[in-house]
């Protein structure tokens, strides 16, 4: 045989060689086909096929993050909202993924999406604004329902990041705001008048017992005056003003 013709066998047998060589990373799994038909799974490593007649596809098993295309939704309670959303999902059966569906990243975005407007349709908008947490967690598990045992996806984590409202909405949430402030002001006031009153009911029973208590007062509230120095004091007791007053001559009734 010529030197050309083993050169040529040479490169046949290398490139089969390196056709039939396969490296599946940490992260993935590979999924065997043999003319077509599922033979195994093969794990991360190097990996030996037979060419043209084996197909290893490889299938990543890490988290992948999608951001939906924001949706408009009509809530329960007929408002329209522009919503944006995130899902998290990741392949738990590499088989399941390849075989029973086409292509499970546009199948499981795809659901995403039916069932944000289905799930978004079925809520009202304060529940929608204030239980965020609780539609997260309605969405994923009825997408996990869908995908993980027939697709091998699980839906990790469904998340609600926006609610566009529209600026009337905006304008009437803000106004409602303001009033249930108005409101609650209104009602503190009118429970420190009540305390104020009680205080006071209660203040003029210790003094009617011990009239000795409203003397004190009245020494202290004059100190409390003088203390601002802008006028004269002349303190008197009480004893003083009542002596006082009962020298005064009193004011003569209008005959008839």
């Amino acid at each position: 045989m010529s030197t050309w013709l083993w050169y040529v066998i040479g490169l046949v047998i290398i490139g089969l060689l390196m056709a039939s060589i396969r490296v599946v990373k940490q992260y993935e799994r590979g999924v065997m086909l043999r003319l077509g038909r599922l033979i195994s799974t093969r794990n991360p490593g190097l990996n030996l096929i037979i060419p043209l007649v084996d197909q290893l596809i490889r299938v990543s098993l890490r988290v992948n993050t999608t951001v939906l295309e924001p949706q408009e939704v009509i809530t329960k309670d007929n408002v329209t909202v522009r919503v944006d959303a995130v899902v998290y999902y990741m392949v738990i059966d590499p088989v399941k993924a390849i075989i029973n569906v086409e292509n499970y990243r546009q199948a499981a975005i795809q659901l995403a999406l039916t069932t944000l407007r289905s799930v978004l349709g079925q809520s009202e908008l304060d529940e929608l604004l204030s239980h965020r947490d609780q539609i997260n967690l309605r969405l994923r598990e009825i997408i996990d329902e869908q995908t993980e045992e027939p697709w091998g996806v699980r839906a990790t984590l469904v998340e609600v990041k926006d609610v566009l409202l529209p600026e009337a909405m905006q304008r009437a949430m803000a106004r409602q705001a303001e009033s249930e402030r108005e409101r609650r002001a209104k009602i503190i006031h009118a429970q420190g008048e009540r305390d104020a009153a009680k205080t006071l009911a209660e203040a003029a029973d210790i003094i009617s017992v011990n009239p000795v208590t409203l003397q004190l007062r009245y020494l202290q509230t004059l100190v409390e005056i003088s203390g601002e120095r802008n006028s004269t004091i002349i303190p008197l007791t009480l004893d003083i003003v009542s002596a006082l007053a009962g020298k005064l001559p009193q004011p003569q009734q209008p005959q008839r």
